[in-house]
């Protein structure tokens, strides 16, 4: 709604209640030509601040929000339309500081905020990049916040995390030529954006021994804009980390910004794998899958998660490890044998199961109870104390998106049938009596 006077701007605030979002018409960008009043008291001084009434203002309802999205869309001269993964753009003092490729929003939410941003797109005019700014609120809806009709600081991520950047998609949008793959050739992204932290040399200062330290980390980009002043809160470049999982590319951008990290800090790697059994007894059997693992060099970590004496941990692990970087689970248990199913019935991820055997009825038990889940919880299960092919077939499953590791479970397998042929060859040659008294 457009205030033109301070009477206006209080039949606003008491249509629309407080806190109220004041903007301007004019020179508003990266954060400015924002204000918010957060009772009619400040309604007076939020205008004052935006330059007055002068600036062309209009105000806002409030959009109480989960979290801030943002969609690239790119409409070519035919029309057709092509949509980027959904981000997450995270602000402070209105200024975008960190966008993480792609948003971790349920589907059904992700699914919603890129229709909302294609029929946005759609009902505008003109070819090229298109920036759709939404809001997800707690009652599950997706907001219209703003397009901005250009390329955008949400979509900077797309120069190393997608198959076709955002700066490349325009030209093609411009030019007619065909739309590139707008999808992410990477698992994760995190942009950070480099601002001013002080004026002058000072800030240049700064902002060079971050750009120093971010050389340092795997998987890490650094763009400077070369821009001749420095100001406080001036957007002066930024920094894209791209890898496995957004809680490596997290954890990464993280050890950056600790003012004490150290070049190690940048290189520790996250486990992949997480092994997980009941009780401590189960591990001189759940050990064989972790030497499968060291032995392809697969990050790893090994837990007591007990389904039934720490039901709480149980859920928060298997709720968090996708978060954290976990691609696969390896869950060993015996006798009721609950904790693969409980974990799979928790997360995301695959489940490969391990049946121990720890009771009167050799395994058999545990066996049964893994490999019965119900319809929609499945659970990859493995032979009685058959940890060592839970970690065969976790590293064939990472395989099929790691070149490496496919050319090392093939060379596994060359040494697995050479070995074969070589007992053969001997058995042939020497005898059976002889063969087994060598």
């Amino acid at each position: 709604m457009e205030v033109n006077d301070l009477e206006s701007a209080w039949r606003a605030g008491k249509q629309f209640g407080y806190p109220l979002m004041v903007k301007s018409k004019r020179l508003a960008y990266d954060g400015r030509g924002n204000a918010v009043a957060k009772s009619e008291e400040e309604l007076s001084s939020a205008i004052t601040a935006l330059g007055g009434f002068d600036r062309g203002l209009y105000v806002e309802k409030w959009a109480p929000f989960v979290k801030e999205l943002a969609v690239i869309v790119v409409r070519g001269r035919d029309k057709s339309i092509l949509c980027y993964p959904v981000v997450e753009t995270i602000h402070k003092e209105n200024i975008c500081h960190i966008v993480k490729a792609p948003a971790a929003v349920p589907w059904k939410i992700s699914e919603l905020a890129t229709d909302v941003a294609h029929k946005a797109v759609s009902s505008l005019e003109g070819a090229g990049i298109f920036a759709v700014e939404l809001f997800w609120t707690n009652n599950g809806q997706i907001l219209l916040n703003e397009v901005a009709p250009r390329p955008h600081n949400s979509g900077h991520h797309t120069i190393e995390s997608c198959y076709t950047s955002q700066f490349e998609q325009h030209m093609r949008a411009v030019v007619g030529l065909p739309l590139g793959d707008p999808s992410m050739k990477t698992p994760a992204a995190i942009m950070y954006n480099l601002l001013g932290e002080a004026e002058g040399e000072r800030g240049f200062y700064l902002a060079h021994q971050l750009i120093g330290k971010a050389l340092s980390i795997p998987g890490a980009t650094v763009h400077w804009y070369d821009k001749p002043e420095m100001r406080q809160q001036r957007k002066m470049g930024h920094i894209t980390i791209v890898g496995s999982s957004m809680g490596l590319v997290e954890s990464r951008l993280n050890s950056l910004l600790k003012e004490d990290s150290s070049d190690c800090q940048f290189k520790t790697v996250l486990p992949r794998i997480g092994i997980i059994m009941g009780s401590d007894s189960d591990l001189p059997v759940m050990k064989d899958a972790a030497k499968i693992l060291t032995m392809f060099s697969v990050p790893h970590e090994v837990r007591i998660v007990s389904a039934h004496r720490t039901p709480d941990l149980m859920f928060s692990y298997a709720s968090s490890a996708h978060e954290r970087g976990i691609e696969i689970i390896i869950a060993g248990a015996g006798g009721a044998a609950h904790l693969p199913g409980m974990v799979a019935a928790r997360t995301p991820l695959p489940v490969i199961g391990v049946p121990v055997r720890a009771s009167a009825l050799d395994g058999l038990d545990s066996l049964l109870s893994i490999v019965q889940m119900p319809r929609g919880v499945p659970v990859a299960t493995v032979a009685i104390n058959n940890a060592t092919n839970a970690g065969l077939l976790a590293v064939r499953m990472l395989g099929f998106g790691d070149a490496d590791l496919r050319a090392r479970m093939q060379q596994y397998m060359e040494d697995m049938r050479d070995d074969v042929l070589t007992k053969a060859e001997k058995l042939q040659k020497d005898g059976w009596e002889s063969y087994l008294n060598h």
